[in-house]
């Protein structure tokens, strides 16, 4: 598997002083930097942040050259969106790439609950209904502008579209293809932790990129039987998410209680882990660093994003991003039968 400078879809622009390694989708305008703001977290995943906190996760990421920022109103009920919102409003708007979501739509809800069931700890007062039809979509997105105050949106994924092929690709993919057609949207993509769905995205959609979630990490390459040889096959983008798989790969030493696939980690995957970590050690590097560095190395992928919720994370995985990964690394993983290469 070869480095990606001189990729199809994700060729790498100059470089820009200050600005993290851009790379471009498809033919579209949209250039990702290699590292990725999540915002998720910012919307009060599983715990709150403060206003302050997150705006300053924001200003550190934009000072570590990051320059795209991933959102959706499924984070926090919309509070992710008008968070990032406002902590770009001051920036240049041609300097950077803002991706949100469409397929579940915010209404109210009656009576409020107490908190959000979905994972955020913000107030209940609203609803996620799915809805990935023509209509919904493009009430999403004026939604969406409206809560960022932006005036276009770069990149719109089709999020998670599990049990709705039929709607997502016959309906939501086109109405986003039109609004990329007019100029609206950038490049229109489908976000999804299923690798054969995407592929099959990839391949029965005009989609430009696919944002995949935990099946192409140092982990697991299951990815490589489906989304990837597709996407490099027909020139398509990929971001790879959920790189840390859950917890499991995000420190130096593998906890017993470690996270995969949000659940406390099987045995036999942490003792994979460990394994990863101690040759990652053996090279003068660390677990997580390996597993940001990895999915880079495929001449599909054009970006890590990453869930950043302080500026002290900012910090860590922008120099996990920055540090040097041997690439006898990747050859005595494969060597000892820990990493698939094709």
């Amino acid at each position: 598997m070869s480095a990606v400078p001189g990729a199809s879809s994700g060729a790498t622009t100059g470089a820009i002083p200050g600005v993290l390694p851009r790379r471009r989708v498809r033919s579209t305008g949209v250039h990702l930097s290699t590292l990725g703001f999540g915002a998720a977290a910012i919307g009060n995943l599983y715990r709150a942040v403060d206003d302050t906190t997150a705006r300053a996760a924001v200003d550190a990421a934009w000072d570590a050259g990051i320059r795209y920022f991933d959102t959706a109103p499924h984070y926090g009920l919309g509070l992710s969106e008008r968070r990032l919102g406002a902590a770009l409003r001051e920036r240049p708007r041609g300097e950077f790439v803002v991706s949100s979501k469409v397929g579940r739509l915010l209404v109210e809800r009656t009576p409020p609950l107490p908190r959000d069931d979905e994972g955020f700890d913000v107030p209940g007062d609203l609803a996620r209904e799915r809805d990935y039809g023509r209509d919904g979509v493009l009430r999403s997105i004026e939604a969406t502008l409206r809560r960022t105050g932006l005036d276009r949106l770069d990149v719109v994924y089709v999020h998670d579209p599990d049990e709705h092929w039929e709607q997502a690709a016959g309906e939501a993919v086109p109405a986003l293809v039109e609004l990329r057609e007019q100029g609206v949207v950038g490049a229109v993509g489908v976000g999804m932790n299923r690798s054969a769905m995407l592929a099959r995205f990839l391949r029965e959609t005009d989609v430009d990129l696919v944002m995949l979630a935990g099946r192409y990490t140092l982990l697991e390459q299951g990815a490589l039987d489906d989304v990837l040889p597709a996407a490099l096959e027909l020139g398509r983008a990929v971001v790879a998410v959920g790189v840390f798989n859950s917890g499991l790969l995000a420190r130096e030493q593998v906890p017993d209680d470690a996270t995969w696939d949000y659940a406390q980690a099987p045995e036999h995957l942490i003792a994979r882990a460990r394994a990863l970590a101690a040759v990652c050690a053996e090279h003068g590097t660390t677990l997580p660093a390996a597993a940001v560095a990895f999915p880079l190395r495929h001449p599909a992928v054009v970006d890590v994003t990453l869930g950043m919720r302080s500026p002290q994370e900012v910090v860590r995985d922008a120099a996990l991003h920055a540090g040097a990964v041997p690439e006898q690394l990747w050859e005595d993983l494969a060597a000892r039968g820990l990493l698939r290469t094709a």
